[in-house]
């Protein structure tokens, strides 16, 4: 949104028309209204400088979109890499965790997935102390 303040704000600056006289060529005095009126020349230099604006913004706005394109891209590659790593992490726990640890992870997965409805957060498990010996 900041650099789109800035780039109307320059377009503005580029594409303000210049003010002429009326006695300049490409205006013609209107006796009734006693105004100036555009000529088709005139009105062809402001097409043109209205298309160049809209140009202009366009290839700013394209710009903008791509860099923030990358930067989501950059985004889901780092998430990917820490969904991979949370996803090892969790099988070696698994792998190394007590049998009732997991039946216990397994019940909860049950209950949840009867239940219906997933909040997005894995439920807690509840620390089972090692066995005394």
């Amino acid at each position: 949104m900041y650099r789109l303040f800035h780039l109307l704000k320059s377009l503005d600056s580029q594409t303000a028309p210049e003010k002429l006289p009326s006695s300049e060529v490409g205006q013609e005095v209107d006796p009734s209204a006693g105004s100036t009126v555009p000529t088709g020349a005139n009105t062809v230099a402001i097409d043109n400088k209205i298309e160049q604006a809209m140009d202009l913004v366009k290839s700013h706005l394209m710009f903008a979109v791509r860099e923030e394109v990358e930067v989501l891209k950059e985004k889901i590659t780092e998430l990917l890499e820490r969904i991979s790593q949370l996803e090892h992490e969790n099988d070696i726990l698994r792998a190394n965790a007590s049998a009732e640890t997991l039946k216990q992870l397994n019940s909860q997965s049950h209950k949840k997935s009867a239940s219906g409805g997933t909040t997005g957060k894995s439920p807690p498990v509840t620390a089972i102390p090692p066995p005394s010996t």
